[in-house]
């Protein structure tokens, strides 16, 4: 893969493991993941013990784990899909937790220059607030979300590469390898996830966004898919999903 700043080689592959997870939204375990971020978390986590050091502060990132989820209320049923760079283990969600058997795929795809894909992606879309008048020396301001799908599109359209352009906008925004007809794109505001306990004050922002992408630098593209897009990524944010 190149790595380089700018637009490098006509064709890049992705490799992941996608578990999708189908679960009883009315079970007690899952129940408390829905209103519960950090239980969200460690429900996403319980599938990849073993693979690093207990208490490693970045397991996540280095096992690639990256989530997303939606759910039904009126069917009582959430369809979580978790990605990683290993396999997930499922076996240990409660009894009962589970509304079928956990679907585990292996993704391997080739990404061309030029190539069309449909995704979605469920993004925490936020700015930084100045915290006070202009200075040169001024800290970066308090993050602050996005509330409107309008402002929604124009974040994630910042993060759209244009033929021909680098891999970072000039205020050092990392884009995503791919371009798109900025009016054609859906954006869904969600419900904000929060967490109490020792992590009160946790509130995550999100929207979902679909639509159609043109890949213009199948690295950056691929680099954007492994990593995910922007913050939140550990609350089941940031998970590009393409086909």
């Amino acid at each position: 893969m190149n790595n380089s700043p700018h637009t490098g080689t006509a064709a890049a592959r992705f490799v992941a493991t996608h578990s999708v997870l189908t679960l009883d939204a009315r079970h007690p375990y899952v129940a408390k993941s829905l209103i519960d971020a950090q239980d969200m978390h460690r429900t996403v986590m319980s599938g990849f013990r073993g693979w690093v050091t207990d208490g490693d502060r970045d397991a996540r990132a280095q096992m690639g784990v990256m989530s997303t989820w939606s759910v039904d209320l009126k069917a009582g049923a959430l369809v979580l899909v978790v990605q990683s760079r290993v396999p997930g283990d499922w076996a240990g969600m409660p009894r009962g937790a589970l509304t079928d058997k956990p679907h585990v795929i292996t993704v391997d795809r080739t990404f061309r220059t030029g190539d069309s894909l449909t995704f979605r992606t469920v993004v925490n879309p936020i700015r930084s607030r100045p915290s006070g008048p202009p200075a040169p020396d001024r800290p970066r301001g308090r993050r602050a979300a996005h509330t409107r799908p309008d402002h929604v599109k124009n974040w994630f359209a910042r993060r759209l590469q244009p033929p021909g352009e680098p891999r970072k906008d000039p205020d050092g925004v990392t884009r995503i390898g791919a371009t798109a007809e900025e009016e054609s794109l859906s954006v869904r505001m969600l419900p904000t996830v929060t967490s109490a306990g020792p992590h009160k004050g946790l509130r995550i922002a999100r929207a979902e966004i679909r639509g159609t992408l043109t890949v213009t630098d199948p690295g950056a593209l691929v680099d954007a898919m492994t990593q995910g897009i922007g913050h939140g990524r550990a609350y089941g944010c940031g998970l590009l999903l393409t086909r």
